[in-house]
């Protein structure tokens, strides 16, 4: 049988309703079957309303199955108030025109199911579709419409990666945005093979507006991975790449694998208005890596001008903050002041700021290892050294300290700082003087007797019993000056022996230079005992490469070590329009000298800018009313070892080297100062009567060369 038994039982209940209705009230008024009739479509009518104040999916089709019986209780009313059968048979018409209806529509059988398979005489015969997996049959399980309408997307794609839409939840605010809770089809198989583009083809969206997640197991519902979430978010998306938060900007621009510091998230971005200053603070999403910046490409993604002058890193740990200024912070001048360069009772003063106002603090003497300190003090030529043997020497004096300072030329600075300490000189020779003098007060302050118990102990800074000073020496251009011809030798060999044993009687050695590498004069026992017991800092080395690897060498790991450019200038314009007009690139560069790296004690490079000793004003507020010196006892056994004179003087026979004895004159009759060979030069080989020969330089090692085959 083609035609349903549902559809022939209410097409023959039509046919049979429909003489009653035309009948039974003309000729039984009170009958039952009338109040029978009017009760039905009273109901109907009452179906009509909740179906019409529902907001589920298929009003109509609940109000159309309603309709045979409302519009049966009206033809009933109808027929009972005309006269008779009505004018031309209108009771017999209505309730004939009510039957067909029925009988053509069938609104109970047809409607009454949300999918009807229409009757058909004959199947036509359809090729066999090719074998796919069939969907598991789902049950009504009471979903809300858009969770329906997306199943009929879904289903009409093909259920992609064998997959059933759970529900659809739509997003607050947003009229496209939702999300789909997926689970695979088959009890037990975890959801694969589902990608991006299959669900933004499926939803008639942008690939990019699609992100998966994973179901979480919760209470009540299962999870794990046959369970998985679907954010469709093109809306969002849209504003999200028109008008990002900063969040948002840096989860794109920044923390993507891509970004300029992949793996990490912003904490916050705050605006300091007074300083001019933007800081962006984050962290890395995973506890266990360390951040890797590429500050070229966080400047492109924060949409900030690539300038090193301006953008500044600072890593602590897993955390780092960007710092961006409106203009250069270290190009602004910090004037020195007593108040600041005053040692508090650990031996600290403040000798700089960094690019975010913080003090940094360089050591008189090391409190922790109850001993003097010493000091590395690298640069070329204009970079800020002098000014900050300046500040260090005024801390040192106000600490009650004794200075002593030689360079290997005589300029303005070092001969107005020479007014306000103990000595000073400027060539290789007084620096030769000043190192062996220091030395021999290692010997001396090794047998000095304390006031308080007559015995001789190491230095303790701070200790009011303490006979002596602390004395600093400095020497400035020390890698010049080892390299010397004459004295070179004598300047390196004591340098060392200084900073291996000085410590413990209060000599502190502090060299300054171009360069902290063996081959220029710093051996590596001199560096590691310097960079043990001192701050390292490191002014502009002419390069930023070369700045990074003098750092670097002072450092025990290498840690990110900031860049210091030749100029501050901050980037005006386009270079491509300029270029494109012909116009000159602005000069606006700002000095970078007395802008430093200073290595703290913990290993971590930090950028600051030195105070400012104004060498053309009155240096006198900065250092003390008087002069520290020796004490008495120093001088005195100094003077007995022939040590202590006006350091200015010619060389003195028999000072450096043995004078040659009568029979042993050369051939031109000129003294011999070497232990072996002839000439001048050469700085005492035989220093002390030793046969031993250093080689320091290519020109040692020819003269020792010619000397020993007597060529």
């Amino acid at each position: 049988m083609s035609t349903p038994r549902s559809v022939v039982l209410e097409r023959l209940a039509y046919t049979l309703a429909a003489p009653v209705l035309a009948v039974a009230p003309n000729i039984y008024p009170d009958s039952p079957v009338n109040q029978v009739v009017q009760l039905a479509g009273a109901a109907g009518i009452g179906g009509w309303i909740l179906a019409a104040k529902s907001d589920e999916h298929g009003a109509g089709r609940k109000i159309l199955r309603w309709s045979p019986l409302v519009l049966a209780a009206a033809i009933d009313v109808t027929a009972k108030n005309t006269t008779g059968f009505g004018p031309w048979w209108m009771d017999g018409l209505l309730a004939a025109g009510w039957a067909a209806a029925g009988y053509l529509v069938m609104p109970f059988s047809r409607h009454a199911r949300s999918r009807h398979r229409p009757a058909l005489a004959a199947p036509a015969v359809q090729p066999a579709p090719a074998e796919a997996p069939e969907p598991a049959a789902v049950v009504d399980d009471g979903a809300n419409v858009l969770t329906r309408d997306a199943r009929v997307l879904w289903e009409r794609a093909g259920m992609p990666a064998r997959t059933h839409i759970v529900s659809a939840t739509r997003h607050p605010a947003m009229r496209n945005d939702y999300t789909l809770l997926l689970r695979a089809s088959e009890t037990g198989r975890p959801i694969t093979g589902l990608t991006e583009s299959a669900v933004a083809a499926a939803f008639f969206i942008d690939e990019s507006d699609v992100t998966f997640s994973p179901v979480a197991i919760q209470p009540g519902r299962q999870g794990g991975p046959g369970w998985m979430e679907a954010h469709l978010t093109p809306d969002a998306n849209q504003r999200r790449r028109k008008a990002p938060t900063d969040q948002e900007r840096w989860t794109d621009k920044v923390g993507s694998p891509k970004g300029g510091a992949p793996g990490s998230e912003l904490v916050h971005k705050t605006r300091d208005d007074a300083r001019g200053v933007t800081f962006y603070r984050a962290k890395m999403a995973d506890a266990t890596t360390s951040p890797r910046i590429d500050l070229a490409k966080v400047c492109r993604g924060l949409k900030l001008p690539e300038d090193d002058s301006c953008v500044f890193v600072l890593v602590d740990g897993i955390e780092f903050l960007i710092s961006a200024f409106d203009k250069p912070p270290l190009s602004a001048i910090f004037p020195a002041t007593r108040e600041l360069l005053t040692p508090d009772a650990k031996g600290m003063y403040v000798c700089g700021f960094t690019i975010t106002g913080q003090p940094v603090k360089n050591m008189v003497f090391q409190h922790d290892k109850n001993a003097a300190a010493h000091g590395l003090i690298l640069g070329v030529s204009r970079s800020g050294k002098t000014q900050f043997f300046a500040i260090n020497m005024a801390a040192q004096s106000l600490d009650g300290q004794v200075v002593w300072l030689s360079t290997v030329r005589k300029d303005e600075k070092t001969s107005t700082l020479g007014k306000y300490i103990d000595r000073q000189g400027s060539n290789a020779l007084w620096m030769a003087r000043s190192l062996r003098a220091a030395k021999a007060l290692c010997e001396i302050r090794a047998e000095m007797p304390w006031p308080h118990d007559g015995e001789a102990h190491d230095y303790k800074p701070g200790d009011p019993r303490c006979p002596y000073r602390q004395l600093n020496v400095y020497a400035d251009e020390f890698m010049t000056a080892a390299q010397d011809a004459t004295f070179g030798e004598f300047i390196q060999a004591d340098g060392d022996d200084l900073t291996v044993t000085g410590l413990k009687y209060g000599i502190g050695f502090n060299p300054a230079g171009q360069s902290p590498f063996a081959h220029n004069g710093f051996s590596t026992e001199m560096k590691d005992n310097l960079r043990q017991n001192s701050r390292p800092t490191i002014f502009n080395m002419g390069s930023p490469g070369a700045t990074r690897k003098a750092a670097e060498g002072t450092m025990e790991n290498a840690y990110d070590v900031p860049t210091i450019p030749a100029r501050y200038a901050q980037q005006e314009g386009s270079a491509i329009e300029r270029a494109m007009r012909g116009e000159a690139d602005p000069e606006n560069g700002v000095s970078t000298g007395g802008v430093a790296i200073m290595v703290l004690d913990n290993g971590r490079a930090v950028l600051m800018r030195s105070l400012y000793a104004d060498f053309d004003s009155d240096l006198a507020t900065l250092f003390p009313d008087d002069v520290n010196h020796l004490t008495d006892h120093e001088i005195a056994e100094l003077t007995k070892r022939g040590l202590w004179f006006d350091w200015n003087q010619p060389v003195r026979p028999g000072e450096f080297w043995p004078e040659p004895k009568e029979d042993d004159g050369d051939d031109d009759g000129g003294s011999r100062r070497r232990g072996g060979g002839g000439g001048k030069g050469g700085g005492g080989r035989g220093f002390k009567g030793s046969s031993r020969q250093e080689v320091v330089s290519a020109r040692k090692a020819l003269e020792a060369i010619k000397s020993l085959t007597d060529a």
